[in-house]
């Protein structure tokens, strides 16, 4: 049987508050727990009006504390915004409150417009520049720095211990994210577990897990190469509904491809009173081909034969199920839907 996780990106309705968006996240969160998913990540992305998942080890703490069982993670933390030492402290603080069940993704995009990075670097365009340039190291800084014993830094003429909390028992586990060769070749290098983001793309998912297995090399960690597929999925009781639901986010993606103005997520109603165009129509159903939208029997086909084909036990799902005028703004029960009829 293939495992299954949740990916979330806290998504804001036109009908939400950010407060509403993230008290849906946190019941989808306990359904998802409930229903045996292995692990639920949430995304780092910034200034985006539909999109509420801003700080993911804030969120982290928010969702693990309102679950049991379920790994809660990052999908991941962009570290080219944030100070490798900060990173450590944050994630090394959540793991020592959920022992075995925190996950560290990273990746080095900066999950925003250029404006908002800038911002976010404290206004260094070559702050911004160097951190990218300097990812690699800044990972091995992370990694040393969450471990039990720390580091030693010379400073002057004595060296002086750092680590990112006073007595770790346990490290939260780390995983390199990505969307192109470099990460792959990157994770292989140092022996972390990977993930690419087939929901994203959908494109050389095969090429950079191949590359990935094929270079790995084994970590005292990690001795075998972990891996895993991402998916955007609606999952209805018919084939017409799914489709009907995926409609808001298939809008919304192809307006962050074409550079259109971003707005809250729209109602399925909202979103089937739009006039799309011929060429937004052909760019909707090229990129929606790639997810998993359909019947429970026909999703779970489906998945078993991504997992099947990317040779992953494992497959990370996207819920992105729009809501219906009407539906209780704290509460997101397409994309429950979705997870209850994946889980059989």
């Amino acid at each position: 049987m293939t495992a299954l996780s949740v990916l979330d990106l806290v998504p804001v309705r036109s009908d939400q508050t950010t407060g509403d968006a993230l008290a849906a996240s946190r019941r989808l969160a306990q359904v998802a727990d409930e229903l045996g998913y292995r692990r639920y990540w949430v995304a780092e992305h910034h200034n985006m009006p539909a999109v509420a998942a801003t700080n993911p080890p804030v969120l982290i703490a928010m969702l693990a504390s309102a679950t049991s069982r379920i790994k809660v993670g990052s999908g991941g933390v962009m570290l080219p915004n944030h100070a490798p030492l900060v990173v450590a402290e944050q994630f090394a603080l959540l793991e020592a409150a959920f022992p075995g069940r925190i996950d560290l993704g990273i990746g080095r995009a900066p999950g925003t417009d250029p404006l908002t990075r800038y911002v976010l670097r404290g206004g260094s365009a070559e702050s911004a520049d160097d951190a990218v340039t300097r990812f690699p190291e800044y990972v091995d800084d992370i990694r040393t720095l969450m471990t039990t014993e720390g580091v030693e830094v010379q400073v002057g003429p004595r060296r002086q211990p750092l680590r990112a909390t006073p007595a770790a028992r346990t490290i939260a586990d780390m995983w390199l994210l990505g969307s192109s060769d470099y990460s792959a070749r990157l994770a292989a290098e140092k022996g972390l577990p990977y993930v690419f983001a087939h929901h994203f793309s959908g494109d050389g998912t095969g090429a950079a897990l191949d590359l990935y297995r094929s270079s790995y090399q084994p970590s005292p960690d990690y001795p075998e190469p972990r891996t895993f597929l991402t998916v955007n999925a609606v999952v209805a009781e018919t084939e017409e509904e799914a489709v009907r639901l995926a409609l808001p986010n298939v809008q919304q993606m192809i307006a962050l491809r074409t550079g259109a103005p971003l707005h809250p997520q729209r109602l399925v109603e909202q979103a089937e009173a739009v006039e799309m165009t011929p060429e937004q129509r052909s760019l909707g159903q090229a990129m929606s081909r790639r997810w998993i939208v359909g019947s429970a029997d026909q999703a779970r086909t489906r998945l078993d034969e991504l997992a099947t084909t990317y040779g992953v036990d494992e497959v990370m799902v996207h819920p992105v199920a729009g809501a219906t005028q009407g539906t209780d703004a704290t509460t997101s029960p397409n994309r429950e839907t979705t997870l209850r009829l994946l889980a059989g």
